[in-house]
């Protein structure tokens, strides 16, 4: 595939797939979220790059929907996974750094456990704006009962089951839309099941997922360049870089999930808006007359560390930009390509993204 970069640089189309379609076998039970830029169906593309570079520890410090921290932990290797968002950073600490704390029968019956003190804050703020009053009184419920759990490990698992439960029943995925759900019904059974239900599937997925790979991994909320890499061989970027068009805002996207993580505490939540929208986090990497100089920032923090870097065809600032910004500080960069396509939510007439799926490796 012809892509315009400097000529020095290696552009490697196939070399990733041989050995790419498989996964080490607990890569596969990472349960996925319905996320903006996920890399869930590209892990086994991922995995190929990564098996051929030499790295004991790793870092992910947007770790996002947690799959390729997740795979690296499968790979055996200790890992750090970091997200400015505390619905990211919750997940992590659930499957990344807890190795063996899963919600036993105890654990879920005292989440379950009737609570006549607990707060109806979610109840009374999302009423006609997200799911049905049963739904949103259950939430209260579960959220106010997470202080009966003793574990941080199995308080994070619970609140990524809470998570994943909202994404599945939300129609298509993301809290930009609001009002009756029953005029998005399409016969899903997603869509049929109440909060509940998926909560008590989700949470035996979830246990599914633990394990442990002999290693103290670590989950943290905190930006990336606040990030402490020492002692870390490889660091896996994947920025939430400018589109083309539209924005690259997860709190747009996901207001419900995060606030849910911490359950609104120390948020603003913007009561003018329909989806009780929350403050919208900095991150220079939002903006195009900043991002340049973020990648350039970022690039010279991680100067010591083998650079994996997930970026696309859509995004700015462009290919050639970019791998002349890591020039400055890796002698050898190479970038592996594939097709991909994005979608979001599963409505017939929901808009795909093909775009080409870049690996840039620094080293």
């Amino acid at each position: 595939m012809n892509v315009a970069v400097p000529n020095a640089l290696q552009i490697k189309a196939g070399d990733a797939e041989r050995g790419a379609m498989s996964l080490p076998g607990r890569a596969a039970a990472f349960p996925e979220l319905r996320y903006m830029g996920s890399k869930k169906r590209l892990l086994p593309w991922i995995h190929g790059v990564l098996q051929g570079l030499d790295f004991e520890t790793a870092m992910d410090p947007f770790s996002g929907s947690g799959s390729v921290a997740y795979l690296m932990k499968a790979m055996g290797r200790r890992v750090v996974a970091t997200d400015f968002l505390n619905v990211s950073a919750t997940v992590a600490k659930g499957l990344v750094e807890n190795s063996k704390s899963r919600i036993d029968a105890d654990a879920l019956d005292r989440l379950l456990s009737r609570n006549d003190r607990a707060d109806t804050f979610i109840e009374r703020t999302f009423t006609g704006v997200f799911f049905r009053p049963e739904d949103l009184r259950f939430l209260d419920r579960i959220s106010a009962n997470l202080t009966k759990l003793e574990c941080d490990h199995q308080r994070a698992l619970a609140v990524s089951a809470l998570v994943r439960s909202c994404l599945k029943k939300q129609p298509r995925g993301v809290f930009t839309i609001s009002g009756d759900p029953a005029r998005y019904d399409d016969g899903r059974r997603d869509l049929r099941l109440s909060i509940e239900q998926h909560f008590l599937e989700q949470v035996a997925v979830y246990n599914e997922a633990v394990f442990s790979n002999a290693f103290e991994n670590r989950a943290l909320r905190c930006d990336v360049f606040d990030a402490d890499a020492q002692g870390i061989d490889l660091v896996y970027l994947d920025p939430p870089y400018v589109p083309r068009a539209d924005d690259n805002c997860y709190i747009k996207r996901y207001p419900f999930v995060e606030g849910l993580s911490v359950y609104w505490k120390d948020l603003d939540i913007m009561e003018g808006t329909k989806v009780k929208k929350i403050a919208k986090r900095y991150t220079p990497f939002s903006y195009r007359s900043q991002s340049e100089d973020a990648f350039d920032r970022m690039f010279a923090r991680f100067r010591r560390q083998t650079i994996v870097m997930s970026y696309s065809s859509n995004g700015f600032p462009d290919l050639e930009q970019l791998t002349i910004l890591l020039r400055k500080y890796k002698r050898n960069v190479e970038v592996y390509t594939r097709p991909h396509r994005y979608h979001f939510g599963t409505h017939i007439a929901v808009k795909r993204a093909s775009v080409d799926e870049y690996l840039i490796v620094g080293r």
